[in-house]
């Protein structure tokens, strides 16, 4: 290609646009090619630019991504105008705009600046960001004595000023961290601006120009490659400039990188991710210290001149393991290669002590210690459980050892999960984070149990089944009895565990999915648990992973449910009945509201939020009684608490459902049942509606305004179907992934008073109005329902009677289940 050819937009457009379409692979190479492609561009624009403006001492210059020669597919050039002092501002200025504006003809984004070395200086001084850019100047045309001029005055000032600006640096990458969110575990990351994103890998580079700390080099290269890869093939299937790796494009990028699926291609993000986060963790603790020896060096000075030699202080952690600096280092005894259990000893110490473990030290672990032998000793099982029980601090040493790749030495069946993404909204973590994350939520509750130890280690490996084929519960308990048993623990013990693995979900899919009222749920519950020592620890880990999966996942009122039937099961296996519930346990509100139910023959509703707000934005009153009881503790889900009390009549949940979707409120968990009044049953039935609910978008309606509306819905004067048919054929279909069908069971042997029906299906507006309706259209009566939305998706369960009161035959409650099923489909995308 000639110099006049290069310099038109049309031919470096068709030349770009070739080698963005060739055969050659994302990568490095390419990323150089476009670069180099670009140079020759912009240099021959630059040199007939300065030739007919006469402005010779003057240099074009890339920075930051370009000045790397990182350029994707729709980066912006970030380019430098440098220019003598002596220079015709109106000379520059048409230099400028000779460069410029052929870019922007283009359609390419452009960073530009125009400055003198002096003025580039000064901004790099007042600018962080932009000293940042300067530390990958690269010349691209023109004078290169400037740019040498300018590259060595500002790495001298990034070197002078190193203990200022990288604690200013720091702060920077910690605020975004806090507004981006971790990349390992983000479902739709930033591949640039999350933590563990180019944005700390470019971080990096810059302490490591700093000569101060360097960060781990292990690695970092290819995740930084694997990162960029991505973003290039993000740029090409969407054709925007975009770093947010969204659902809808992760399989075609997926797939334009020879990776399976989009599963595959989260994996690999998260483990580059991991990598760049971990060596962050190092280089700033590192940097951290060395700020700190040095306001210290002076004091340290005066010491030994008046005749005091110190040294690092060295404090004994454990065996073979010392704190210095604080970090939890080797001693300088330890004999790693003749110690297989100082990997955990060591690891262990640093956790209680809440101290990092030197990467150093892990290294060198991870280079000379042998295997455990299997079973492990009595003294590596202990360790292991210290390691586990420390609470938050585990996690920071956990990862030290993931990083060097002791955890998969020490437990081979941890590769399946680690970096494994969660496709699910109410999971916070990715699963193996998430498991470390629910050894630490188990650290607090180890004094509820008698045996902490196997609560701990259940914790780690309740979804140890996640990646295999088959239910993960299932799977677990066979993989955690093997992993017990290599630890050490004795087959009783083992078998306890393996046992917590399999039912890890079984305390909170029943406590709210189904009757706790109903004898058969509580019996059933205690056969699968099979002791009280079990069901104690069971308990204790269903708060542990509910606290450890996410907000949504756990509430007051899930935690009220799981330890009543905990309660309740208990008793059976200690040799009794279930306890029949006392009226007190439905709730004194719940009486009142029934009672002033009755009394006006008619709706009342309350409606409470978490931390009722006061003066104008007090929001809505409460229509009928105010809740009375103790405030919610503990997390809870987004969202208020609603609750309605009706007389018993047919069409009671369609209606309250369909009100509630009118005003775009979109139920979280909600419960029905019937409960007693005061005056008893002869007084007559009520029915109370417990609903968890939240704003689709704007403010919560008012109390009055949903009470009126649900007494339109129950006499007939509001078409609740039709209203919602129309709101749903004004709106705009929106694009995504195509839901799975719902799947809709009957559950005979749940109960033996009422028909179970299970409906899984993709939470929708007016959902549970539909199956509500379809209940009905069936003529079956819902005795109680158990309502709980998890992120995109609802789990219901329907306890249903027929006309004389009792379950429905088997054929009709099949029957019942499939044309459910047909009422859920028919409804259009």
């Amino acid at each position: 290609m000639t110099e006049a050819e290069d310099s038109g937009p049309s031919g470096y457009a068709a030349a770009r646009l070739l080698l963005l379409n060739g055969q050659e692979p994302t990568g490095p190479p390419r990323r150089a090619a476009l670069a180099r492609l670009t140079d020759r561009w912009l240099s021959a624009l630059f040199t007939a630019a300065r030739r007919d403006t006469g402005v010779h001492a003057a240099a074009l210059v890339a920075v930051g991504g370009y000045g790397r020669g990182e350029l994707s597919p729709r980066s912006d050039l970030d380019l430098l105008l440098l220019h003598d002092p002596s220079a015709d501002p109106a000379a520059v200025a048409a230099l400028a705009d000779r460069v410029w504006y052929p870019v922007w003809d283009l359609g390419l984004s452009l960073d530009h600046s125009v400055r003198t070395v002096a003025g580039a200086r000064r901004t790099a001084a007042e600018d962080l960001k932009a000293q940042l850019g300067l530390l990958d100047a690269r010349p691209v045309a023109g004078d290169l004595a400037q740019l040498t001029a300018l590259r060595t005055a500002v790495l001298a000032d990034w070197r002078n000023q190193a203990h200022k600006r990288l604690p200013e640096l720091g702060e920077l990458c910690r605020e975004r961290a806090a507004r981006q969110g971790e990349l390992r575990f983000l479902l739709e990351p930033d591949l640039k601006e999350a933590r563990g994103g180019l944005r700390d890998a470019t971080a990096l580079r810059a302490v490591a120009a700093s000569w101060l700390a360097d960060a781990p080099r292990e690695g970092l290269a290819e995740a930084r490659r694997t990162l960029l890869d991505a973003r290039d093939a993000l740029h090409l299937t969407t054709g925007r400039a975009t770093d947010r790796l969204a659902l809808q494009e992760q399989d075609q990028v997926a797939g334009a990188l020879g990776l399976l699926d989009a599963d595959a291609l989260l994996r690999q993000l998260y483990e580059a991710a991991r990598t760049v986060s971990y060596a962050s963790d190092v280089t700033w603790r590192e940097v951290d210290r060395v700020i700190k020896a040095r306001s210290a060096r002076s004091r340290l000075s005066a010491l030994r001149r008046g005749g005091r030699r110190t040294g690092p202080g060295r404090t004994p952690l454990a065996e073979g393991v010392v704190e210095q600096d604080g970090e939890a280092v080797l001693a300088r005894t330890a004999r790693p290669e003749r110690d297989p259990v100082l990997p955990l000893r060591a690891a262990a110490a640093a956790a209680r002590s809440a101290l990092p473990l030197s990467r150093h030290a892990v290294r060198r672990l991870a280079a000379a210690a042998p295997p455990l032998p299997a079973p492990w000793p009595a003294e590596a099982r202990e360790a292991f459980v210290i390691l586990l029980g420390a609470g938050a601090p585990t996690v920071p040493v956990w990862e030290a050892l993931e990083a060097e790749g002791l955890i998969t030495r020490l437990l081979p069946e941890w590769e399946r999960v680690r970096c494994r993404p969660q496709r699910n909204a109410v999971h916070t973590w990715t699963v193996d984070r998430h498991l470390v994350e629910t050894a630490v939520r188990a650290a607090a509750l180890t004094r509820r149990v008698s045996r902490p130890d196997l609560l701990l280690v259940a914790a780690l490996l309740h979804d140890i089944g996640k990646g295999r084929p088959g239910d993960h519960s299932t799977a677990g308990e066979a993989i955690a009895q093997d992993m017990a048993e290599r630890m050490g623990f004795d087959r009783s013990d083992a078998t306890v565990i393996a046992a917590l693995v399999r039912h890890h979900l079984l305390l909170a899919e029943t406590a709210t999915r189904r009757d706790l009222d109903d004898p058969a749920t509580v019996r059933a519950v205690a056969a699968a648990v099979g002791s009280t020592g079990v069901l104690e620890l069971l308990h204790a880990l269903t708060e542990a992973d509910a606290l450890a999966t996410g907000p949504a996942a756990w509430s007051a009122w899930r935690g009220s449910l799981v330890a009543e039937l905990a309660a309740r099961a208990g008793a059976v296996l200690a040799g009794g009945d279930p306890p029949p519930r006392e009226p007190a346990a439905l709730g004194a509100d719940q009486r009142r509201l029934a009672a002033e139910a009755l009394r006006t023959g008619g709706p009342v509703l309350s409606l409470r939020t978490q931390t009722p707000p006061t003066g104008e934005d007090a929001g809505p009153e409460p229509a009928g009684p105010e809740p009375i009881g103790p405030e919610p503790v503990g997390p809870e889900p987004v969202g208020v608490e609603l609750r309605i009390a009706v007389p018993d009549r047919p069409g009671v949940l369609p209606a309250a459902a369909g009100v509630l979707a009118l005003h775009r409120l979109t139920v979280r968990a909600a419960e029905l049942r019937t409960v007693e009044p005061d005056g008893g049953m002869d007084a007559g039935a009520v029915l109370v509606l417990d609903w968890r609910v939240a704003a689709e978008y704007g403010s919560l309606p008012q109390a009055a305004r949903l009470r009126a509306d649900l007494v339109r819905a129950l006499d007939g004067s509001l078409d609740v179907p039709a209203r919602l048919a129309e709101r749903d054929a004004a709106q705009p279909r929106r694009r995504g992934t195509k839901a799975p069908p719902p799947r809709v069971t009957a559950l005979p042997a749940a109960s033996r008073h009422a028909t179970v029906i299970e409906v899984r299906a993709q939470d929708a507006p007016g959902l549970l109005h539909r199956i509500g309706c379809a209940l009905e259209d069936a003529g079956a009566r819902v005795r109680s329902a158990h309502v709980s939305t998890l992120g995109a998706n609802a789990v219901d369960a329907f306890y249903l009677t027929g006309p004389g009161g009792g379950p429905l035959p088997e054929p009709a409650a099949a029957e019942l289940a499939r044309a459910l099923a047909r009422a859920l489909e028919e409804r259009p995308d």
